[in-house]
């Protein structure tokens, strides 16, 4: 054996020879040696050998004296000098141990079973795998082959090295020209299998070991640029890890197996030893940026999910699945908490004890995840979750590692490891877990998703999903695999397929593919002179909702200045596909007339199958009709159960409230601008983004300031379903990247029991910072009595920037349809519903191979105008198109009882019937002066003089307001006087005083005068004098041949009060007098005179239109 020179007995005194008076100044060259040309006796040191050993120690002594004596020549610092002495030290420090890790490993390669034996009842952690588990076996028979082996195997590197990857390096660039290999050893140190472990009972078909490799060779390796006189290399290193061998297929022909598959389950460890120019890698620093930079590298080729193929027969079957395949499942993390952190900063040089900023890093082999700081807490709760891929059970391990932050170096606060195993068993996991290595305990709530091959529970799991609140992405419902495999005749590149600034020849291109969904994209590997690429990649992507989105692949040369063909695929296509897969050739668009694009697309469906996961109750067609289907007649079992009359939706159906938030304004937002690279300070663009019940809303952006006010309103359906947040985070717009500005949460629960929210919240993750929001909860009234004073209430609240507010909720229950037409008059079909209201649409399930489906879902919709909006339903079979169609007005259910309609509609088909509920409640603000027991129509005219004066701001905003009520109920009063011989508009005048506006709205016309043969094409013009100009006149849209046109527009000028009441609003209400002609017909117009206007009420009113020549208001 053999022993490192530390290793042996210390020579007697005898045995040494004569030294110096001082022993530190002991050359190495003045050691005892043997001479090859002496027969192995020692040669005996001489008077020149003294003399020589003297002079070398003099000589480096004195070349450690050449940079103090040159920083001095040029006037430098004495500091540069211990800069460079401290670099030096620490370069030193990484080479020792690096130097002394390889010879401690190797002397524990070597001496293996002496070690063993020594080491037995002291640590199981010096044990190799074979000895701590017993079911990992020592393979010493295959070591011996590959030690037999390695001297063959160094000189095939020899050669691969030389004739093709340094040509190729020399090819890439032209300063690498004179490239080259100079030494390429293996050494004599092979690699070693420490042990290997067979997991049976897999799969039937393969064969799956783990190997535990362990290498500490002398491996040297140099290259050199000899135009540089630039020299690098590698002189010995490690790398321990467990590298995992598939053998699959297993085949019943020679060889009997049809590929193997290596990958490492998890990073392994790596330390490499450098030469040349590439010491300065060694440096404290650079020394792990240079082994993580070669780990990523390794982790791209060899750590799951990648994973390198050999097959082993030719024209082997579903290489790519081989290559790539399937997930074995999803586990999604919950990091909920921590607690018992161990506190790390301190203050005053250690005198005073503070707490931690603990974040966490969750990790699954190379999916990694960073949660969010939490400051000054040693009891943290994150609550944010994370999803992640499983490609091996077992073997894979969740590991979650918790820091504390700080500004040089983080400190580590303890981690905790799972296998993957446990969770899959379990189904949902949610438990402390004890952090090792540091104190305190990360509470994590696990759940396995399974991978369903149909899209049978897709509804279900988008239900489920609407309902969870997750950060800082919403839940994903589905996994897609995108199988890259080839293309065809991809176009050339020409010089006119280029920018003008970039000069090409004719060539073959160098394609490379992108794929995207939404802001997610993936980029393929580049194959360089070809118009017919072979990728043979794989892409994975989560997605939120298969119904909805797209996949967009772009084929571009490696420039990406020229796309060389596109393609868009909605991924509602899968789920009507077998299997949710499509494997075919796709044809790309702005390509050429035969370029394609061979891809292979898998889709699965995340499904969570546990008992503690309780999923809202959806009817089944038994037991969901009336009591008499339970008890068919007695004269025959085969008899069909009688046809229900009406739906029997679920207990949740119909039991959703709208959530109407108002985002008003921000404080003291952090100023994220920059310019002249950052030494002017700006402010910012900020613009708030929300998220709830898997929507996602943004405001407008308000440009130049910290304390921004966007005075918008959106809306959205939400159910009672707990644990739902809405999430505001606010940024700060810019060309690239937009920054944080902070974010903010607020349970939904909290609305929805008290009804109304009216707070400022304090930004988080962000120095300052406040956001003022507004949120009411709208619960639908099944009643009409109320939708005209809701109308005239959201025509005054309705801001500038915001759509048009929902008056009403459309609640919708599809059950089922009969006698459906067959397809070409035999079979039946695969029929599908979708429900459109307005540009909203919902689409059912596919019921396969039926004239009678069952659909049971439910869908429902925000209605502006109840009056004019209907709702669309049309029944198409997959691949045979229309079967049926039916509009349904709303204002039938304005008319019908409970505004609910029940009941069997015929398709305009003539062929087939559905049997639906549709239900409207109208949304009656409580916070803006409509109450729902007040319909009285009777009020007096004295009623509008009685009301105090209310000039503090607009309608929705005073705390009470029964005026409002008794305003809106006076205006549509039957006692109003008819109509002027020229007609009447409908105006409403108000100041908001609040935003410092004058603002006006244009409800309609009535009784228009005609002049002509033709109903006039009428608008309504607005002009605030004394100005004629541009700046102050506005203009409604124009209706086509009406005498009663509704607009309901909305115009703001911006003026201080006083200004705005020494102005006159002119009214005029025009209409085109014939197409080819730009003059306008004068119908009628009516001024008011705005100091004679009460400007703090915001009454709806009708206004007698007059001639050009009398122009007084009513």
């Amino acid at each position: 054996m053999e022993r490192s020179p530390g290793e042996g007995p210390s020579p007697s005194p005898m045995d040494q020879p004569s030294a110096p008076s001082d022993p530190t100044d002991q050359p190495p060259a003045a050691h005892a040696k043997l001479d090859p040309g002496s027969g192995g006796q020692p040669a005996g040191p001489g008077a020149a050998g003294e003399a020589l050993a003297v002079l070398t120690s003099f000589g480096r002594r004195l070349l450690v004296l050449i940079p103090v004596y040159l920083a001095g020549a040029v006037g430098l610092s004495v500091g540069f000098v211990l800069f460079g002495l401290a670099l030096y030290l620490g370069w030193r420090r990484v080479r020792d141990e690096k130097e002394r890790s390889l010879r401690a490993a190797r002397q524990l390669l070597d001496d293996e079973e002496q070690l063993t034996a020594k080491t037995l009842y002291m640590s199981h952690r010096e044990l190799p795998a074979w000895v701590s588990f017993p079911d990992v076996e020592k393979a010493e028979w295959l070591n011996k082959i590959v030690a037999q082996v390695w001297p063959f195997l160094g000189q095939y590197m020899e050669k691969l090295l030389a004739e093709t990857v340094a040509p190729a390096v020399r090819g890439s660039n032209p300063h690498l020209q004179t490239f080259t290999f100079t030494r390429v050893e293996l050494g004599e140190k092979p690699l070693r299998i420490i042990g290997v472990k067979v997991h049976p009972g897999q799969r039937k078909e393969q064969i799956l070991l783990d190997l535990n490799i362990s290498y500490v060779g002398d491996v040297q390796i140099d290259v050199e640029v000899k135009k540089y006189f630039c020299k690098a290399g590698v002189k010995g290193m490690q790398l321990h890890g467990v590298l995992r061998v598939i053998l699959e297929p297993l085949i019943g022909d020679l060889p009997i197996v049809g590929a193997v598959s290596m990958f490492f389950i998890r990073r392994p460890t790596l330390d490499i030893n450098w030469t040349g120019m590439t010491n300065l890698l060694d440096i404290p620093g650079l020394s792990s940026l240079s082994d993580t930079m070669i780990m990523d590298s390794i982790a791209a080729f060899l750590v799951l999910p990648n994973r390198l193929l050999v097959p082993l027969v030719p024209d082997l079957q579903d290489v790519a699945q081989l290559r790539s395949p399937l997930p074995r499942g999803i586990i999604r993390i919950h990091l909920l908490a921590a607690r018992g952190l161990s506190s790390k900063d301190k203050y005053v040089k250690g005198l005073i004890e503070g707490k931690s900023d603990p974040y966490a890093l969750v990790r699954l082999g190379t999916q990694t995840f960073c949660s969010r700081v939490i400051d000054e807490e040693l009891n943290p709760q994150w609550g944010e979750t994370y999803e992640v891929m499983v490609h091996e059970v077992p073997g894979q391990e969740i590991e979650v590692e918790v820091f504390d932050k700080d500004p040089d170096k983080d400190d580590f606060l303890g981690r905790m490891k799972l296998d993957v195993g446990k969770v899959l068993q379990a189904g949902v996991l949610d438990d402390w877990f004890p952090l090792q290595g540091g104190q305190g305990q990360v509470h994590l709530r696990l759940e396995w998703l399974s991978l369903l091959s149909d899209a049978e529970k897709l509804e279900q799991v988008l239900q489920w999903n609407r309902g969870v609140s997750s950060r800082p992405e919403p839940p994903s419902a589905a996994i897609l695999v995108v199988y890259l495999d080839r293309a065809q005749d991809l176009p050339m590149v020409t010089s006119e397929l280029y920018p003008p600034q970039l000069k090409k020849g004719n060539k073959e291109p160098n394609p490379m593919v992108q794929l995207s969904i939404q802001d997610v994209t993936q980029e393929s590997k580049a194959v360089y002179s070809t118009n017919c690429p072979v990728w043979e990649e794989a892409f994975r992507f989560f997605l939120q909702d298969p119904q909805s989105q797209e996949l967009d692949v772009q084929v571009k040369d490696d420039s990406r200045a020229l796309t060389l063909g596109a393609l868009t695929l909605p991924l509602a296509r899968l789920l009507t596909a077998p299997e949710l897969t499509l494997d075919q050739w796709f044809q790309l668009s702005s390509s050429g007339p035969n370029s394609r694009l061979y891809i292979k697309l898998v889709m699965r469906i995340l499904y969570l199958d546990s008992s503690e996961i309780c999923f809202p109750t959806v009817p089944g067609s038994p037991g969901a009709w009336d009591v008499d289907s339970e008890s068919p007649q007695r004269g025959s079992s085969v008899d069909a159960p009688p046809r229900p009359c009406h739906t029997t939706p679920d207990s949740q159906f119909g039991t959703e409230h709208v959530l109407r938030i108002h985002v008003l304004e921000a404080q003291d937002l952090i100023a994220k601008d920059r310019f002249l690279g950052g030494l002017v300070k700006g402010k910012s663009d900020p613009y708030v983004k929300l998220k709830l019940a898997g929507r996602s809303f943004r405001s407008h952006v308000v440009r130049e300031d910290l304390n921004p006010r966007w005075n918008e309103v959106f809306e959205v359906i939400v159910t009672s379903v707990p644990g739902q947040e809405l999430e505001v985070e606010v940024f700060d717009k810019d060309l690239d990247k937009d920054d944080f500005l902070g974010r903010c949460k607020v349970s939904l629960t909290t609305v929805l029991n008290s009804g109304f929210l009216d707070e400022w919240l304090t930004l988080e993750d962000v120095p300052s910072g406040r956001l003022h929001l507004r949120l009411e909860r709208l619960t639908p009234r099944p009643t009409a009595a109320e939708l005209e004073e809701v109308l005239q209430v959201n025509s005054l609240i309705q801001t500038q920037k915001s759509v048009e507010l929902a008056a009403a909720l459309l609640s919708v229950y599809m059950e089922r349809a009969e006698d459906l037409p067959l397809r070409k008059g035999t079979k039946p079909p695969n029929p599908y519903a979708t429900l459109t209201v307005g540009d909203t649409s919902h689409k059912t399930k596919t019921v396969s191979q039926t004239s009678a489906p069952v659909w049971d879902e439910s869908a429902s919709f925000l209605i502006r105008k109840p009056h004019t909006e209907s709702l669309e339903l049309q029944v198409r079979g997959e691949g045979t198109g229309l079967l049926g169609s039916l509009s349904l007005p709303l204002s039938e259910l304005l008319v019908a009882d409970q505004l609910c309609l029940d009941r069997w509609f015929t398709l305009s088909s003539g062929q087939g019937q559905v049997l639906l509920r549709a239900q409207l409640g109208i949304l009656v603000s409580q916070h803006s002066g409509v109450e729902a027991h007040s319909h009285s129509y009777s009020h007096s005219s004295s009623s509008l003089s009685e009301e105090p004066e209310l000039w503090g701001g607009p309608p929705h905003i005073t705390s009470s307001a029964p005026e409002l009520r008794q305003r809106l109920t006076h205006v549509d009063s039957p006692l109003e006087a008819p109509a002027g011989p020229l007609g009447q508009v409908k105006l409403t005048v108000w100041y908001y005083s609040e935003e410092r506006k004058l603002v006006s709205i244009v409800h309609g016309c009535r009784a228009l005068r005609q002049n002509g043969r033709d109903p006039p094409d009428p608008y309504v013009s607005l002009l605030l004098l004394p100005d004629k100009n541009r700046g102050t006149k506005r203009k409604t849209s124009q209706k086509k041949r009406t005498l009663s046109p509704e607009f309901n527009e909305r115009f703001e000028w911006e003026l201080p009060l006083d200004e705005a009441l020494r102005r006159k609003l002119d009214v005029s209400v025009k209409s085109n007098s014939s197409f080819m002609s730009r003059e306008r017909e004068l119908l009628g117009k009516v001024q008011l005179d705005l100091a004679e206007t009460d400007l703090s009420q915001g009454v709806a009113r009708w206004y007698d239109l007059m001639d050009d020549k009398d122009k007084g208001s009513s």
